[in-house]
């Protein structure tokens, strides 16, 4: 099961998108706690809303206060209302929200049955209550509630390195090759992603990018790809590095392979789902780019935009670090494309969130945009911070001497070749 905490200062948004679904005869309300029930028992985005005033007037100086938990069991559990209702009670009572005013609303538009928990982090005295290490706090409960219901446990992966710490390549220390490769070597393994946009996007967070580079080599067309590093500014900052030099894996073949693969891995990923729940309560709670991009980081999940000289989105990414999955945002919808997020944050028009869950024709095939611009975007601002913390779950492999484990490899094979 995999838990998101969304947090923000828009209560009314995260009522109206929950009240939606229920409107539309996609959701339901579970559970009410220490929120009046109705003589009637229908509801109103405006009549929760107010529930919550009380809280929110006594609010004394904290900015986020408001919580927006989802739960996502996996899609092939059968989770009962009942168990629901009750997963979601110890869910909040371990966090310390069990004597908080808080909505349990159940999702059934897509194809993972889900809950969705409204609260706030202010108590009645307007203080607030503690989110030190609630990341680790949550997963550990959710471990607990899938051994409790017997839920399909999340992938040991995700449960894998949770805590590690890797850093983006920083040209100041030096050594600019082997901090690439502690990184070109590993996303492979651990990430999806199905297009050369994708896995730029997805490197432009590591302070790198990626460039094709197409001829002629005694009349036969040569394929290459070399790696160059970036400042925090996505300004080139190093001489361009062949791909050769760091392994097989960091090649245009290998890498063609890893599209493909990832592409079929994709299609049946239930992480889609919640990707894109997570990203339409985002536009949903918030009115600029910077908010948006600020409450997907808290959630795990990164926005690379790319625009053209003009300023004109062309395409946006969404690095999803919990299912280690890149997704463009048409594979998540055809309403979270490019254009939509243009017309937004450039002309101000705000898109009406669409309830119904829509279908996506295109939502696999690969973005086949012309090479040179693939790495536009780089030069768009990075995530708020520069360590991905809990939600990395690379190997702790900065400061590997690439250089003396290839030696070490070569010395290997050479006693290999000397036995008779």
């Amino acid at each position: 099961m995999i838990a998101k905490i969304g947090k923000g200062g828009n209560m009314y948004g995260a009522i109206l998108y929950n009240q939606q679904k229920v409107e539309k005869e996609n959701g339901a309300v579970l559970l009410l706690n220490k929120v009046p029930d109705t003589i009637d028992g229908r509801y109103s985005t405006q009549y929760f809303n107010k529930c919550f005033e009380p809280y929110l007037s006594a609010n004394i100086k904290t900015e986020k206060t408001v919580r927006h938990i989802s739960l996502n069991p996996d899609p092939a559990d059968k989770v009962s209302d009942e168990q629901f209702t009750d997963m979601a009670q110890e869910y909040m009572e371990r966090m310390g929200y069990g004597n908080q005013p808080y909505i349990v609303f159940k999702h059934t538009d897509i194809d993972r049955t889900h809950i969705h928990i409204v609260s706030t982090c202010v108590g009645i005295d307007g203080k607030k209550i503690s989110d030190n290490y609630d990341h680790p706090r949550s997963m550990a409960i959710c471990r607990d509630l899938e051994i409790k219901y017997n839920l399909h446990k999340a992938t040991e992966q995700e449960e894998k390195q949770g805590n590690k710490v890797f850093k983006p390549v920083n040209h100041k220390n030096g050594d600019i090759k082997s901090q690439i490769v502690s990184v070109v070597r590993y996303l492979p393994k651990y990430y999806s992603y199905s297009t050369m946009g994708s896995y730029n996007a997805l490197l432009s967070l590591f302070n790198i990018t990626a460039e094709e580079v197409k001829g002629e080599r005694n009349g036969q067309p040569v394929n290459g790809l070399v790696y160059v590093a970036l400042d925090k500014n996505g300004n080139k900052v190093s001489n361009p590095f062949k791909a050769s030099l760091f392994g097989k894996d960091a090649g245009v073949t290998q890498l063609q392979k890893h599209f493909e693969q990832s592409k079929e891995k994709m299609k049946t990923n239930p992480a889609r789902s919640v990707l894109k729940n997570t990203v339409e309560l985002a536009m949903h709670t918030t009115n600029s780019e910077t908010d948006f991009k600020k409450q997907l980081v808290e959630q795990g999940v990164n926005t690379i935009v790319r625009r053209n000289n003009s300023g004109r989105i062309y395409g946006i990414t969404f690095i999803d670090h919990e299912s280690r999955s890149v997704w463009n945002g048409s594979q998540l919808d055809r309403n979270l494309s490019a254009n939509v997020f243009n017309d937004w944050w450039n002309n101000g028009n705000k898109p009406e969130l669409k309830t119904q869950d829509s279908l996506v024709s295109k939502a696999n095939e690969i973005d086949h945009q012309p090479t040179k611009d693939l790495f536009e975007f780089i030069t768009q601002e990075h995530s708020q911070s520069s360590d991905l913390g809990l939600f990395s779950l690379l190997p702790d492999a900065q400061g590997v001497d690439y250089e003396e484990e290839q030696f070490a490899k070569q010395m290997k094979k050479k006693k290999k070749g000397r036995r008779l």
